[in-house]
Order: C-alpha cells, then sequence, then structure tokens
C-alpha cells in the first residue's frame, strides 16, 4: 500500500468508542494535499493507524444528513 498523506483539518467528534480504544470519528482531513473532505472512520487514540472508512464532500454529507432526517428511526 502506498503512503498516504493526511492532516486533520477539524474534528467534527467521536461516534462510539470500540472494545479496542479505537474511536469511530467524523472528520474533516486534507488527504495527499487536496482539498478537505468528510471523512467518517475508526481510528487509534494517537491517530496514527486507522480502520477502512468513507469520505464524502460537502453536498454529499448535506444529502446524507437530509436522508438521515427523513428516516424513522423509532
Amino acid at each position: 500500500m502506498a503512503n498516504l498523506k493526511y492532516e486533520i483539518k477539524e474534528t467534527i467528534g467521536i461516534i462510539s468508542e470500540g472494545v479496542k480504544g479505537w474511536n469511530k470519528e467524523l472528520n474533516l482531513i486534507s488527504w495527499n494535499d487536496r482539498e478537505p473532505k468528510y471523512d467518517l472512520r475508526d481510528w487509534d487514540q494517537n491517530h496514527e493507524k486507522m480502520g477502512k472508512g468513507v469520505t464524502l464532500s460537502k453536498e454529499e454529507l448535506i444529502q446524507l444528513k437530509k436522508l438521515v432526517n427523513e428516516m424513522d428511526l423509532n
């Protein structure tokens, strides 16, 4: 796997904590010096190791928010 360069520009919040102490987080991250995107994935406590995740543009995050708001979660 090629080396990934990343910079966490903003930590938005922790969604959950796993049994191994890793946190599922929503962050704004610049990958390989590109425009920052919203990123949801598991991170170790030092943000040195990460799990698989998903990145979203602002427009995609807005659409996801609309979809989640329309869901009946009761």
